[in-house]
């Protein structure tokens, strides 16, 4: 079975306000740099259902869903509503879609859950907010639509599940949802003191969590060492019975809100590596406020699912749409030449630093004395 990729057309156009990081137009373009490549056949797209609030509250408490109803609905929110559950609060404004968008985000992980029943690999650009929490909006994150994907997967009998968070910040809701779920593992890579401040050495959450907080400059072999030495063996020996990946773009060098230095050459190293070890693999967006940085690494996560060679010099209908973007902060005055007619960024290597070495060691460590439950689906054992 072919990968499958599902989108929306909800968020071209949709923007949380002219002087917010998430102005930036991010799915639309990446789907449209999708077909300009030719990489996704008719039956490889889907459109994305909305979730319904029924659907969003196996996890958001149903007084919350109700209130960013009423917010999309009035366009405004109560002071009682602002404090409570901190919609237009935060960072998380008050906006058009304000429902309806993040209900397409879960809709779209939902439905990939139910597509890989039997197995399979989805690409949920739209996907990976992954700081929303149950009663309240976080970090630019209404619902959380991972959370919603991992439960969908459960409540198929599906264990163990490993969650894998690249994004510059700290999947908290992520780990926070399943502390007391032995059947989730979580395990995320993000900037070493960064908003939301949590997610370090230590950091367990039960037990059934791995934290690697890495230092400002992570670079490409950096990634490498994690991902060889913590990343990939964690997951050959919980052998899943599905992967969930956040692919956040925010931890590339040309992102506004983090001093990270990955080329977009670690994101597709770190996908492609997790194809093939368990039946079941969703690959989610995140985090990422550079238009062109983000576009360019989601669509080339799909060209790796789906064995894509990535062209040295992108086709006129591709390069179009690059150029057509505008991007209002000190990058955007002045783009290099190469974030218009290439998808693949040139390598960064450095040195492996100990402080690195360190925290993949601490992860593989912090997982060691885990008995992880067996597959509960049999036919995955074949």
């Amino acid at each position: 079975m072919r990968p499958l990729l599902i989108g929306s057309e909800i968020y071209r156009g949709s923007t949380y306000g002219p002087k917010h990081p998430l102005a930036i137009p991010r799915v639309s373009t990446t789907l449209d740099l999708i077909r300009a490549l030719g990489w996704v056949a008719p039956d490889q797209y889907i459109e994305s259902p909305r979730a319904t609030p029924e659907e969003l509250q196996r996890f958001h408490h149903a007084d919350y869903i109700a209130a960013l109803m009423r917010a999309e609905a009035s366009q405004s929110v109560s002071a009682e509503d602002r404090a409570r559950f901190r919609i237009g609060a935060d960072g998380n404004p008050v906006y058009r879609e304000v429902f309806r968008r993040p209900a397409t985000s879960a809709g779209g992980v939902l439905l990939a859950a139910r597509l890989t029943a039997s197995g399979g690999v989805v690409h949920v650009p739209g996907g990976g907010t992954h700081h929303g929490r149950a009663d309240r909006a976080s970090g630019f994150c209404y619902v959380n639509d991972a959370v919603l994907g991992l439960l969908a997967w459960r409540d198929q009998g599906l264990s163990p599940l490993l969650y894998v968070d690249i994004d510059a910040h700290h999947g908290d809701g992520v780990q926070d949802a399943f502390h007391d779920d032995p059947h989730v593992v979580t395990l995320s890579v993000h900037e070493d003191g960064r908003w939301p401040f949590t997610g370090g050495l230590g950091d367990r959450a039960g037990g059934h969590a791995a934290n690697i907080p890495v230092p400002a400059g992570f670079n490409d072999s950096e990634m490498a060492w994690v991902l060889h030495e913590a990343i990939l063996p964690i997951a050959r020996r919980l052998r899943p019975a599905a992967i969930m990946l956040q692919c956040g773009a925010d931890a590339l060098e040309e992102d506004p809100l983090s001093r990270l230095a990955l080329s977009n050459n670690a994101h597709r190293a770190v996908a492609g590596a997790l194809m093939g070890l368990a039946p079941r693999l969703i690959v989610l967006g995140g985090g990422g406020y550079n238009p062109w940085s983000v576009a360019r690494c989601w669509a080339g996560v799909w060209g790796v699912l789906n064995g894509h060679a990535l062209p040295e010099r992108l086709p006129d209908a591709a390069e179009a749409i690059l150029r057509t973007l505008s991007y209002h902060r000190a990058a955007g005055r002045n783009p290099p030449e190469h974030w218009f007619t290439t998808l693949a960024d040139e390598p960064r290597p450095g040195v492996v630093r100990a402080v690195v070495r360190r925290a993949a060691a601490a992860a593989l460590e912090a997982l060691a004395d885990r008995a992880f439950p067996p597959r509960l689906r049999a036919a995955d054992m074949l």
